[in-house]
């Protein structure tokens, strides 16, 4: 088992474009992270707000100013919109990765549906999410926008990948340690099973759900074992669960 601690900053949900949107939360964010310095930083989807070539140009723009030399970008349902994938790809490269550090292998992969909001994983991509979770690691993470889980207090509670049930049953058979996921601006953590599910808010939107304030995630991986924090810009980190 490695013992070096692997810290992951994860942020959700920036949608440039949005008249929600707040750059100067944004820059913020990402200042926050350059100077926490993490092993891996991971722009969980939703970038832009309607798919459209500007918006992704802007959002490479800020996501370019981030230091760390491994950051994962995955599209969301809003991505998707107008055939947004093109654009994704072109800018941002494949919409499926594997990132492996100290021990820690991220398998990150795109849960959009073209112009809907509604997610799924897709039995087409079973065999190659198991490959990568297949091979040795010490602790293995799902990277998603969607959730597999409802989230309290963002309504529509039923809104989770289509597929989560079959999803959640391969994870479990390998031994899949976590899952980081974003897509309804509600930060909140499940231990479910020996799983932990850790939902990042927005980052930089003021499209927000009751009393949720934007925020991101700090994860820190060591020991077989996670801790995750909730940062708010300019505050002292909060532990979840």
């Amino acid at each position: 088992m490695a013992n070096k601690k692997t810290v992951v900053a994860q942020l959700s949900d920036i949608h440039v474009g949005d008249h929600y949107f707040r750059p100067e939360l944004l820059e913020a964010t990402i200042a926050e992270i350059n100077d926490l310095a993490p092993d891996v930083v991971i722009v969980g989807g939703d970038l832009t707000t309607l798919g459209l070539k500007v918006e992704y140009e802007t959002a490479r723009a800020y996501i370019k100013t981030i230091t760390c030399p491994r950051v994962v970008v995955i599209p969301g349902n809003h991505d998707s919109r107008n055939v947004g994938h093109v654009h994704f790809e072109k800018i941002f490269g494949s919409r499926f990765q594997v990132l492996r550090r100290n021990g820690v292998v991220f398998v990150c992969i795109d849960s959009s549906m073209l112009d809907n909001k509604d997610g799924r994983v897709g039995r087409d991509r079973y065999t190659w999410i198991r490959e990568h979770f297949e091979a040795p690691a010490d602790f293995r993470v799902l990277v998603m926008h969607h959730h597999l889980l409802p989230v309290p207090g963002t309504g529509r509670e039923r809104n989770i990948v289509l597929d989560a049930g079959d999803v959640l049953k391969m994870l479990f058979q390998l031994d899949v340690d976590m899952v980081l996921s974003g897509h309804k601006h509600v930060p909140h953590l499940w231990q479910f099973g020996r799983m932990t599910l850790a939902n990042a808010g927005t980052a930089s939107s003021l499209r927000l759900r009751g009393d949720a304030e934007p925020c991101y995630n700090i994860v820190e991986i060591e020991n077989g074992q996670a801790a995750v924090y909730k940062k708010r810009v300019g505050e002292i980190k909060e532990r979840m669960g």
